[in-house]
């Protein structure tokens, strides 16, 4: 027996030692986070953002950022048609309502109808208003309507900053597992106008009488790219909490295909990973 379990050990050890050299021979997932324009404090939140996630994940993030505090700010990574060449994911946090230039979409939506994944916080919901008539409830592929194609679901408006009882809708959906309901800071609910067929809502936010998903998966496209998407996230309060950014952090690898059915990252991509440059 003990010379059984002499023998054992060494064979842990190797076990462990593969498993650690498994976990390092893993790339980091290569994200660009593009940030900027009217209304929040994007200087502070991009940094609150690359922090938080890639505390959380084995991931690294490039900013391209606008400090132009306007609804039409001008992004130098979208100028050239090759803008995501070499991204996993891109995180899509625009305040950029006036950006009405349909070539200007095109060209930031094409990786996206070729399968590159998406993530969207908070004010991309209500940017690249191409059609005059956005206020209005627009079909899918009506012309003016492919950013709300891409986001899944067409919001106009908010109302007051009041909390928000975020409510998780699918226990069981891996970006929500185990994840407890919670009650933000004064923050903005976003109205839904118009709902794309087959995303799958995964949390209602509600003030007062209303009430509205504020989160949501979607699969955009011919290539059926993931996508996922949040209302959340006005206040640097809310950027900063960990309750946000570990929910984002899961869409964020869900959208990537490195989440598992438990809401863990797969291995090689949880942020203790040795990575690889």
């Amino acid at each position: 027996m003990k010379k059984s379990c002499f023998l054992l050990v060494p064979l842990l050890a190797a076990a462990m030692t593969f498993t650690v050299a498994a976990e390092s021979a893993v790339k980091p997932l290569k994200a660009l986070l593009v940030i900027g324009g009217c209304c929040h404090d994007y200087a502070t939140q991009k940094d609150l953002l690359v922090a938080g996630i890639e505390s959380r994940a084995n991931i690294k993030i490039d900013v391209c950022y606008s400090a132009e505090k306007n609804t039409k700010p001008v992004f130098s990574c979208y100028e050239k048609d090759t803008w995501a060449e070499g991204y996993d994911v891109i995180i899509h946090d625009e305040c950029a309502a006036d950006i009405k230039d349909a070539a200007i979409v095109n060209r930031v939506l094409e990786p996206h109808r070729k399968g590159l994944p998406g993530v969207n916080l908070h004010c991309a919901m209500h940017s690249f208003r191409v059609s005059p008539e956005f206020k209005k409830p627009m079909a899918a592929g009506a012309e003016g309507a492919q950013w709300f194609d891409f986001l899944g679901l067409q919001s106009t408006g908010h109302g007051k900053q009041l909390p928000i009882d975020v409510t998780y809708v699918s226990p069981s959906d891996p970006i929500t597992k185990g994840l407890e309901n919670w009650t933000t800071i004064n923050e903005e609910l976003y109205n839904t106008i118009s709902i794309r067929d087959g995303i799958t809502p995964i949390a209602k936010g509600k003030q007062g009488d209303a009430e509205n998903i504020i989160a949501w998966t979607n699969e955009y496209g011919d290539k059926k790219t993931r996508v996922f998407s949040t209302t959340l996230g006005h206040n640097n309060e809310t950027v900063a909490d960990a309750r946000y950014l570990d929910f984002i952090t899961r869409g964020l690898l869900w959208a990537c295909g490195k989440l598992d059915a438990d809401g863990k990252p797969l291995t090689g991509y949880a942020p203790a990973a040795a990575t690889v440059k």
